[in-house]
């Protein structure tokens, strides 16, 4: 491989992306997650302490998957531009299924699959997880995109969380399909055996009954993977609700790839599988559709690696101020999430469901003993800036009671906007009364993206979920794998 390669994280449209910067044959494995089904919780990157749910990543989504002139133009170039058994089903399913969501999702998720196959190694393997809603029409697809003859394995994760139900069997299990390019590809089942049964380990020793070699002590695991969900409590959940357990996608990277091969995600959410790619020395591509994915993957992979995290770069995000006013014209609510993400804070809020109440974001930190988080407030501005916004924030940091305000602006506050700012005085912390913190902080981004930081006590923040702390090679706690 070459020693020049740096991992990589794209921001945008993965279709897009894979278009403009994914050479053919370059990837080894794939393995993608893509959500359906809004009315689900999926993809929610933020839960609240109250326990209720942010529906930012839905957000990113909700337009994504419902039949317009974006799945429209994707299912004409299907049928005109791919091969006939593609070209064939796609007719026949939206003959079957009508113009619709499913329809919609099953059309860009082809188009995504094509894309896919192309830079797929001959020797490579994708596993694509499945929602059960979709997993049928899906394995359709795969078929005739990969061809029926590279389909591997319908892979079941079973798991025990979740509730019961009272009318019908309790859905304990995701589908995982399972295919390679071609006829030749990596399997390394020694690398996630499983120990034999005492039953067949017994039988061994009887020479006229034995199906295995005495010394034979373990299995390639079965196509039922039983490995148990994430608990709320557990050390590597970050608070996505759809995050997988990494003990899974260890299974995955371990068995279909070699050190050094690249993993790709292209849907990587909050980044499980780059995560586990850099722990088992993988290189990887993540690509994901929103600042907020992008934001926390930094966060989880600089917490878990320090100094021994790979290079890698971030690709599609504003380098200068003529980027950011980009992105601020193209999408207000992107450059908010990633004006955000410059100083380490969190959407306060989904900014298409109602009025933002002057807050668009925050940071929660400590400076004491109490146990009682202290609270920045966090206001972003991407147009035109007014010194009635400042004392409008500093309106909001009292209704909060928040110790500091920082207002975040892609234009150059004007000297009546620093003299507001300047009036509202200094935050003291109570055990370091020697030290001071403006409460009104004005940060400009051509600031920010030259290195300013907002100042608030040294202390870590509590603003997301820190990530646990790994080392190159090492299994996630609780990694089993039953026999079934």
């Amino acid at each position: 491989m070459n020693n020049t390669w740096k991992n990589k994280l794209y921001f945008g449209d993965n279709l897009a992306i894979m278009n403009e910067h994914i050479p053919d044959e370059s990837v080894d494995l794939i393995y993608l997650d893509p959500p359906f089904n809004s009315k689900a919780t999926y993809n929610v990157l933020f839960g609240e302490v109250n326990g209720t749910q942010s529906a930012a990543q839905i957000t990113a989504f909700e337009d994504t998957w419902h039949w317009g002139m974006e799945s429209e133009e994707a299912y004409r170039e299907l049928v005109t531009k791919e091969s006939g058994k593609l070209a064939e089903l796609i007719q026949a399913m939206r003959s079957f299924l009508g113009q619709n969501d499913m329809m919609a999702y099953l059309v860009m998720m082809a188009i995504r699959l094509v894309k896919m196959h192309r830079i797929l190694k001959s020797t490579g393997s994708i596993y694509l997880h499945c929602d059960p809603t979709a997993s049928h029409y899906l394995k359709l697809v795969m078929d005739a995109v990969f061809g029926m003859v590279n389909f591997q394995n319908e892979i079941i994760w079973h798991y025990q969380t979740g509730g019961a139900s009272k009318i019908r069997f309790s859905r304990k299990h995701d589908v995982i399909l399972f295919y390679t390019k071609s006829q030749t590809w990596k399997f390394h089942g020694e690398r996630i055996a499983i120990p034999h049964t005492e039953k067949a380990l017994a039988r061994a020793q009887n020479p006229k009954g034995a199906r295995i070699a005495i010394d034979d002590t373990t299995k390639n695991p079965n196509d039922v993977l039983i490995i148990q969900q994430m608990n709320p409590m557990a050390k590597e959940r970050l608070g996505y609700q759809t995050q997988k357990p990494e003990a899974l996608l260890e299974r995955i990277i371990k068995a279909s790839s070699n050190e050094g091969d690249i993993i790709m995600d292209p849907f990587c959410g909050c980044g499980t599988s780059v995560s586990v790619a850099e722990r088992l020395n993988r290189k990887w591509i993540g690509i994901d559709i929103t600042f907020l994915a992008i934001n926390l993957i930094n966060l989880r992979l600089s917490e878990a690696f320090g100094k021994e995290l790979s290079e890698y770069e971030v690709i599609g995000d504003p380098k200068d101020l003529h980027g950011a006013e980009a992105l601020a014209e193209q999408d207000k609510y992107q450059f908010e999430w990633w004006a955000l993400g410059l100083v380490e804070a969190r959407p306060a809020h989904d900014k298409k469901k109602g009025a933002d109440s002057g807050i668009d974001g925050y940071i929660n930190f400590f400076d004491d003993n109490s146990g009682k988080a202290k609270s920045i407030i966090i206001s972003v501005k991407g147009g035109h800036v007014t010194v009635s916004q400042v004392r409008d924030l500093k309106g909001v940091l009292e209704r909060e009671k928040a110790v500091i305000g920082a207002f975040i602006t892609l234009q150059k506050p004007t000297k009546p906007m620093k003299e507001e700012a300047a009036a509202a005085g200094f935050y003291i912390p109570e055990y370091y009364p020697d030290k001071h913190y403006p409460k009104l902080q004005i940060l400009t981004i051509e600031e920010l993206l030259k290195g300013k930081k907002l100042d608030y006590p040294p202390m870590a923040p509590a603003t997301f979920k820190k990530a646990q702390r790994k080392q190159k090679g090492e299994d996630p706690e609780q990694l089993q794998l039953e026999d079934c």
